[in-house]
């Protein structure tokens, strides 16, 4: 019953020929075409300090938000850990409590 059952293969029936590989054309790849470096059209990117002081800031306002937003989850996952561990102490001292009352 436990015994694996390995299966016999049949014997061919007739003559088994391998197929025959027909030779094929040699294909030669072309060379690819050499990349022609292309002129920007668009202008180049100027810092003025006007713009360099509002991505500063940009950039300071971001950072203070996502470390709000972070700093805030934290603290919901803390008060939610610890309110869970009140209910258990609560739980278990009801439970011993009873336990010791009969």
């Amino acid at each position: 019953m436990f015994r694996p059952k390995v299966p016999t293969n049949p014997t061919p029936t007739g003559l088994v020929i391998p197929p025959t590989i027909e030779p094929t054309t040699t294909v030669r790849p072309t060379p690819a075409p050499t990349p022609v470096a292309q002129s920007s059209t668009r202008p180049a990117v100027q810092l003025t300090p006007g713009t360099a002081l509002a991505l500063v800031g940009g950039g300071t306002a971001v950072v203070l938000i996502v470390g709000a937003v972070l700093v805030s989850m934290l603290l919901a996952v803390a008060i939610s850990g610890v309110s869970v561990a009140v209910c258990a102490v609560v739980l278990r001292s009801l439970l011993v409590s009873k336990r010791t009352h009969r």
